[in-house]
């Protein structure tokens, strides 16, 4: 497998390229944290565009050590003033164990895979209380942030306010 189709399609992309000497601060003053899950479009979901938002993901769309380093990065010196958490409906990490996700991966890479640590969410509503905790708590984003914890379906399209 190649790369050659994507190197093609950004090359249509830098034909009308029209970010260039963008300043990189959010334009709309969010920031996102949400899952890896390629169903999630952060932007058009919002009805924002590039360079409207910052946006960080990972694997459950957990509010990591890594995520609240961008975000504070991103109060400070990006132009956040919103942050949305951002989980979702039929995640493989809140619907399947540590041991049937490393199972999983396991019968996929043909090695063993039981020691590859996979951050599982048992109850996606109490991690979310969590991690907007984690956020409106964290000592260097400024009480002025707002701070949300919405559920995105994935069927749907439609956010949940949650927190």
């Amino acid at each position: 497998m190649s790369f050659d189709d994507l190197v093609a399609a950004n090359r249509e992309f830098a034909a009308d390229f029209d970010l260039s000497g963008f300043d990189g601060v959010a334009h709309a003053g969010v920031a996102i944290v949400t899952c890896m899950d390629s169903r999630i479009d952060p932007l058009r979901m919002l009805g924002l565009k590039a360079g409207d938002a910052k946006i960080f993901r990972n694997p459950g769309g957990r509010v990591t050590p890594e995520a609240l380093e961008a975000l504070v990065l991103g109060a400070h010196l990006l132009n956040v003033e919103r942050i949305l958490v951002v989980p979702h409906t039929r995640c493989a990490v809140a619907s399947n164990s540590e041991a049937e996700l490393r199972e999983r991966v396991t019968a996929s890479a043909g090695v063993d895979a039981s020691w590859q640590p996979f951050h599982v969410v048992d109850d996606q509503d109490a991690a979310l209380r969590e991690d907007v905790q984690k956020v409106r708590s964290h000592p260097l984003i400024p009480e002025t942030v707002e701070v949300g914890g919405f559920i995105y379906d994935v069927d749907t399209g439609l956010l949940d306010q949650r927190v």
